[in-house]
């Protein structure tokens, strides 16, 4: 179990719906150069998070996995994208460095899914989100900043998705 610090956030969803809606609350606070590092099993809920984290930001288009094209992009209608990494097929960090990462934080955020599999390609600072299955509609999100940007994210998302 993650360690609770101030800048922590630990919640339970009790719905796919109040997944996204997590996600819609924190991708309206998202800019170009944010890195999203998500962890979690398969059916934790990081696809259904990211749905509502790309609606929130302002994107245009349908989000789905990307397991099998690697990076989805979706865009906003003034042409910034927000690149979805799935690092679940990546075999190694030189793989996960050929994919050019700083290039995808020129026009948006960036989110990863499975990123602890290349968390030494992505940027030291960025917002984890470790998602768990608690039961059949349930899923547990916990939040861990790092980095002063980051931490000053909780802060604001705290206050949008939670009035804290």
């Amino acid at each position: 179990m993650p360690i609770l610090t101030s800048g922590n956030v630990d919640f339970v969803s009790r719905s796919p719906e109040q997944t996204r809606r997590l996600g819609i609350r924190l991708g309206a606070l998202l800019k170009p150069g944010d890195v999203i590092c998500l962890v979690g099993d398969l059916g934790a809920g990081k696809t259904t998070f990211v749905q509502g984290l790309a609606k929130g930001w302002g994107s245009v288009d349908p989000v789905s996995s990307p397991t099998f094209v690697l990076v989805n992009l979706y865009r906003q209608p003034n042409g910034d994208q927000l690149s979805h990494l799935d690092a679940y097929r990546i075999e190694s960090i030189p793989e996960a460095e050929n994919l050019d990462i700083d290039t995808f934080l020129i026009d948006g955020p960036l989110v990863v899914e499975w990123s602890d599999r290349i968390m030494q390609a992505l940027p030291a600072e960025h917002l984890q989100i470790d998602l768990s299955w608690v039961a059949d509609e349930q899923r547990r999100l916990f939040f861990t900043p790092r980095g002063e940007r980051y931490e000053k994210l909780m802060q604001d998302f705290k206050r949008i998705a939670f009035g804290g």
